[in-house]
């Protein structure tokens, strides 16, 4: 809540500046220049990083050529990544900074750190750009840092739950007297309901089992956050994780990923990851975002819908988001940021969203046709939409990836070891780990040293992701 709070306030202050640029637009002077670059006689030569898979990157070329041929004012190329990451590591060892590039919200500490970007609210205000009712609140919460807009939400994509409809039928479970999903169409459901489907869908006939999450703290994050708990103690400077202080709630999700008759054993993920599971139809649920669905749709046989993370004491999820950022060195900010309001038009973001990757920000596209896609599969898109509200925003940090790192082995300890009676002790090890990263000055030389900060816990540089590989 501390942390909604905070962003609202940074939201409020968006709504003036939005309301005192209208009324200075209709006063008698002139609106000031949004940069203090005059305007150049030649056209501005523009760079555009844009990231994703093949069909991705020509939706964004076709938007962008469409603008170079209509603007008089810039020359534009475009530099292509298969991720955001891959584009964030090319920064990180100081390639250059492209005029417009996607960013996730996981470098935006990074990219503030580093004075690699511009807010963009009053640029894109000035140019008539819907901060209000256009976008989705929770995107402008990500990328608002310091009452100003970072980045302007482009992309957010809740986690929700996969399921193969063949092996998690509702109807079937109800006719058996099983508890299923209390709305119709199934948009939502209680911890039981899902433990229900999970014993259901494990077949060992059939060789199938009921679900598969991957022990990583973003996908543990839910099951934090469902159950009442926070993953920092601080929202704003955190110092440490604090997963022992949701150890109850950890311990139901547990009692289903440590049962090898419900979940994938350590020996078929050696044989193929879990999405693969997934797609031969051996596993019925698996959590995951938006840019799986174009791959899924491709799997002869497969059926699947998607359905809201499940619910221990309040709806909660994780998202991937992504904004459209502006270079603080970038050649012409006035045509870069002219360049941001193309992409960012319905028109441009329909272009890209039919093709099924992303959740658009633009709300006017996300409950449009070319985001739902009535007739495909999922059946019920419209889950990615409700499941945005869901959304809990860690902190801001630089050091997302090194924390996952360390704490990767004792997270994976936690399925893996014969018995587990010690779960409080183990979360509260790895809690006092989280210092060595959040907080090193606190932590003496002796801790900060130690790779083994939990009981059974194994190197830090284990194996991440088996469930979002592929």
């Amino acid at each position: 809540m501390r942390r909604r709070r905070a962003v609202a306030a940074a939201l409020a202050t968006l709504v003036v500046l939005g309301v005192t640029t209208a009324c200075e637009a209709g006063s008698d002077d002139p609106p000031p220049s949004p940069d203090p670059q005059p305007s150049a006689s030649s056209e501005a030569k523009l760079t555009v990083a844009v990231t994703g898979t093949e069909d991705e990157i020509a939706a964004y070329t076709s938007v962008i050529e469409t603008f170079d041929s209509l603007s008089d004012d810039a020359e534009v190329s475009i530099e292509s990544y298969p991720t955001e990451a891959a584009l964030m590591a090319r920064l990180r060892q100081g390639g250059a900074v492209p005029d417009v590039f996607l960013a996730s919200r996981d470098d935006l500490a990074w990219l503030l750190e580093q004075g690699v970007t511009q807010p963009v609210d009053q640029l894109l205000d000035e140019r008539g750009v819907d901060f209000g009712d256009g976008y989705s609140r929770d995107g402008l919460q990500a990328f608002s840092v310091d009452n100003s807009l970072q980045c302007m939400p482009y992309a957010i994509s809740p986690m929700v739950m996969y399921y193969n409809t063949d092996l998690v039928d509702f109807a079937k479970m109800e006719k058996r007297g099983l508890p299923v999903p209390s709305s119709d169409p199934p948009l939502s459901w209680g911890f039981d309901v899902f433990a229900a489907a999970a014993e259901f869908a494990s077949r060992p006939a059939r060789g199938t089992k009921g679900l598969y999450v991957d022990p990583t703290l973003r996908d543990l994050s839910p099951m934090v956050y469902s159950g009442g708990g926070q993953l920092f103690d601080d929202d704003a400077d955190p110092t440490s994780l604090t997963l022992a202080d949701s150890s109850e709630s950890l311990e139901r999700w547990l009692e289903l990923l440590r049962n090898p008759q419900l979940t994938l054993t350590p020996e078929q993920l050696q044989r193929r990851p879990a999405l693969e599971w997934f797609e031969r139809g051996k596993l019925a649920m698996i959590p995951g975002y938006r840019d799986w669905v174009p791959e899924l749709r491709l799997v002869h046989g497969l059926q699947f819908d998607t359905i809201a993370m499940p619910v221990l004491d309040t709806s909660a999820t994780v998202g991937d988001v992504v904004g459209l950022c502006l270079s603080a060195d970038a050649a012409s900010t006035p045509a870069a940021a002219d360049l941001m309001v193309h992409m960012l038009s319905t028109p441009s973001v329909q272009r890209v969203a039919l093709e099924g990757y992303i959740v658009p920000a633009n709300l006017e596209v996300a409950l449009s046709d070319d985001f739902l896609q009535p007739g495909r599969q999922p059946e019920h898109s419209g889950v990615f939409n409700s499941a945005v509200r869901a959304i809990d925003f860690p902190p801001l940090i630089s050091t997302w990836a090194q924390l996952e790192r360390l704490v990767a082995g004792d997270l994976q300890a936690l399925i893996d070891v014969p018995v587990l009676d010690d779960l409080a002790e183990r979360l509260q090890a790895i809690d006092e780990k989280s210092r060595t990263v959040l907080d090193p000055e606190s932590v003496e030389p002796s801790e900060s040293g130690s790779e083994s900060g939990s009981p059974g816990s194994t190197s830090g540089d284990g194996p991440t992701s088996a469930a979002t590989t592929g």
